[in-house]
């Protein structure tokens, strides 16, 4: 009697354990980009042919909340085509939330630094001259700082590359964010691919721009 409880009890516990690999074989695995794990891939609704980037990993995928389309991987600028849709939403965010990073706010603190670091320059141009900004500074002076993406960093003391700042905010002498949302400015010269990969963002602002796509997306499901 002792033995065939035994025999069932083991091939019980067997099929319990056989039971777990099934499960996970059914369940769908949703593809990453290898240099962003942030962004998945989903093959495009409307054009096979092409690759949909996106920051949900919602199945089947909202091609307006997208980031773009590319015809190859990896994306670069010659195979991959933005959502302009998206990057209105992206800099939506950054303008209620730039100043709320702490990545941006440890840059406003420097220009009260006692050997003060003028990271955007004190000309008063904003965003729309960021080529002509940046460098070391003068403290309590005040001035702009540029929101960047992460996929290329800058030297230190120096700025991004145009086609890497997403926009400006502006601080005074004591470090402090001027005016509503630190009067921030976009760029205008921000692209999501370029020759040094794509879109990287602070963890902070990422959350707040996933969020807010996936409010977007719950309200055009219940449409």
């Amino acid at each position: 009697m002792f033995s065939n409880s035994t025999v069932r009890l083991a091939r019980c516990l067997r099929s319990g354990i056989k039971s777990s690999p099934l499960f996970l074989r059914a369940s769908r695995n949703v593809s990453t980009l290898p240099e962003n794990p942030h962004i998945y891939v989903f093959p495009s609704p409307n054009e096979p042919n092409k690759s949909l980037l996106t920051l949900l990993p919602t199945d089947p995928p909202t091609p307006a909340l997208a980031i773009g389309t590319a015809t190859s991987l990896p994306p670069t600028p010659t195979n991959f085509a933005e959502n302009h849709q998206f990057l209105g939403i992206l800099q939506s965010i950054f303008h209620s939330y730039a100043i709320h990073d702490p990545e941006v706010k440890q840059q406003g603190a420097l220009f009260a630094s006692p050997g003060g670091f003028n990271l955007g320059g004190s000309s008063g141009e904003g965003a729309g001259g960021a080529s002509q900004q940046g460098g070391m500074g003068g403290a309590n002076r005040g001035g702009w700082i540029h929101v960047s993406d992460t996929r290329n960093p800058p030297d230190w003391g120096r700025i991004a590359w145009p086609e890497d700042i997403f926009g400006s905010v502006e601080v005074n002498g004591e470090g402090r964010f001027v005016g509503e949302g630190g009067n921030y400015q976009a760029s205008g010269t921000y692209r999501i691919v370029t020759r040094e990969g794509i879109l990287g963002i602070s963890p902070f602002l990422r959350e707040k721009l996933v969020q807010r796509l996936r409010e977007l997306e719950s309200q055009m499901q219940n449409k």
